[in-house]
C-alpha cells in the first residue's frame, strides 16, 4: 500500500484497513477486514478504537461484508423481493457487529444510519442498494472529519497559548477521522505556534494515553509528559494543569458523560483544585434517548487486561477476583462545558443539549460558574 498518512482507518480501491492499535507503539501496521467477523473483532479487541473511529470503522465494514455477503445471496428473479432480502441480511450484519461494544453509542448510531440510508435510496436494484450502502459510509467518514476540525477550532477559543493540559485515554487522530476530539485544538493550536504542554494519563489497565496519546502526540512534535493516573491531583496542586480535555463515549440527555475509566476522578479532582474541566462530544455521541449516566450499560472486559497484557510476568495472584470495567460516567455537575462540532455547550445541560441538536438557541444559566470558561 505503500506509506499512508496516519489515521486509524484507510478505504482504498474498496478495501477497508485498520492500523492494529493493540501493537502500537511498537509496530505501526494496517490490517485489512474483509469479513463481518474481521470487523466485529477488529472492534471488541480494540485493533480499532475510540468512539468516532469505531462508527466510521463499522460503517465501512456494514459496506464490505454486504458485498461479501451478495456473493452468496442467490436471486429470487425478482427485483423487490432480493431488496427485501438485502434489507433482511443488512440488518443481521449490522446487528451482529453492534455487539462488539456496548457502550459507545457511536456504533449503533453509525449502523443505524447504514440502514436507514438503505432505505432512503429507494434502490431498484441489489447493485444500486451496495452504492447506496458505500455512499453513507464515505458520508459518515467525511462528517466525522469536519467535526473534529469544528471542535478543535469552538476548543481552541477556550485555550491560552502557553497552557498545561490534562488529557486521559485517546481521543486524538488515532480515535476519530482526523485531529481527534479534545486533541483536535492541541493539533490546531499547535499548528497556529500555541506552545502546550501536554500530560497524559497512562489510562490503565490499557495503557491508552500510554501506547497511543503519547505516540502520536511526540510523532507530531507535541510537548507530552507521560504520568501514571493516580498523579493527577499532584500535578494539579502544582500548579502544572490549566485546563483538563476529554473526549466521551456517551453522553446522555442530562449531560452525563461517559469515558474511559478513571475520567470522572479527574473530573472530581478538577473541580476541587478550580481548573475547567472540558469534555469533547461529537452530536453523534449524544444519546437524548438515556435520561441519565445511571441507565449507561458499563462494559466489562477480560480480567487478564488487568492481570497480565502488558506486562513480561502476570501482576497479580493468578486466581485473585478482577473486577475491570471499561468506562465510567462523568456527572454533568462537574463538567465545566461541553465541546461539540456545533458549538461549545454550557449549563443547564438538559436543555441546551436537546437544543443544539435540533438548532435551537440555547439558554443562558446565570448561576454558572463561568470562572475558567474562556482562557483567551
Amino acid at each position: 500500500m505503500g506509506q499512508l498518512e496516519l489515521a486509524p482507518l484507510h478505504f482504498i480501491s474498496g478495501k477497508l484497513y485498520i492500523l492494529d492499535q493493540t501493537l502500537l507503539p511498537r509496530e505501526e501496521t494496517y490490517i485489512e477486514l474483509q469479513t463481518k467477523e474481521d470487523v466485529y473483532d477488529a472492534i471488541k479487541a480494540l485493533k480499532v478504537r475510540g468512539a468516532p473511529a469505531i462508527g466510521v470503522a463499522a460503517a465501512y465494514g456494514a459496506y464490505i461484508s454486504m458485498r461479501r455477503e451478495l456473493m452468496n445471496m442467490p436471486s429470487s428473479g425478482y427485483v423487490q423481493e432480493d431488496l427485501m432480502t438485502f434489507g433482511n441480511v443488512l440488518k443481521e450484519v449490522c446487528d451482529y457487529i453492534k455487539g462488539a461494544r456496548p457502550t459507545a453509542v457511536n456504533l449503533a448510531w453509525a449502523l443505524d444510519r447504514m440502514q436507514l440510508g438503505f432505505k432512503n435510496s429507494h434502490a431498484r436494484s441489489i447493485k444500486d442498494a451496495a452504492k447506496a450502502l458505500l455512499e453513507e459510509a464515505i458520508k459518515i467518514h467525511y462528517e466525522d472529519e469536519e467535526a473534529c476540525r469544528a471542535m478543535g477550532e469552538y476548543g481552541l477559543s477556550l485555550l491560552g497559548r502557553e497552557m498545561g493540559i490534562l488529557t486521559h485515554c485517546n481521543a486524538g487522530t488515532l480515535a476519530t477521522s482526523k485531529y481527534g476530539t479534545c486533541l483536535a485544538p492541541i493539533y490546531l493550536g499547535h499548528e497556529q505556534g500555541y506552545d502546550f504542554h501536554v500530560y497524559a494519563d497512562e489510562t490503565r489497565p490499557l495503557l491508552q494515553g500510554a501506547r497511543l496519546t503519547t505516540w502520536e502526540l511526540e510523532r507530531a512534535g507535541i510537548d507530552v509528559t507521560l504520568i501514571c493516573d493516580n498523579m493527577a491531583n499532584t500535578v494539579m496542586k502544582q500548579g502544572l494543569i490549566d485546563a483538563v480535555l476529554v473526549g466521551c463515549d456517551r453522553m446522555t440527555a442530562n449531560g452525563d458523560g461517559a469515558n474511559k475509566i478513571g475520567t470522572s476522578a479527574l473530573a472530581v479532582l478538577a473541580k476541587e483544585h478550580g481548573i475547567p474541566f472540558y469534555m469533547f462530544v461529537p452530536t453523534s455521541t449524544i444519546d437524548l434517548n438515556t435520561p441519565s449516566g445511571d441507565e449507561i450499560e458499563i462494559e466489562v472486559r477480560d480480567d487478564e487486561e488487568v492481570r497480565s497484557m502488558w506486562y513480561k510476568e502476570p501482576m497479580a495472584p493468578e486466581n485473585v477476583k478482577i473486577f475491570n470495567p471499561s468506562f465510567d460516567v462523568t456527572p454533568a455537575r462537574y463538567i465545566t462545558a461541553i465541546i461539540t462540532e456545533k458549538g461549545i455547550v454550557k449549563p443547564p445541560y438538559d436543555v441546551n443539549l436537546k437544543a443544539i441538536i435540533n438548532g435551537e438557541p440555547m439558554r443562558e444559566y446565570i448561576n454558572f460558574d463561568i470562572r475558567g470558561l474562556s482562557h483567551k
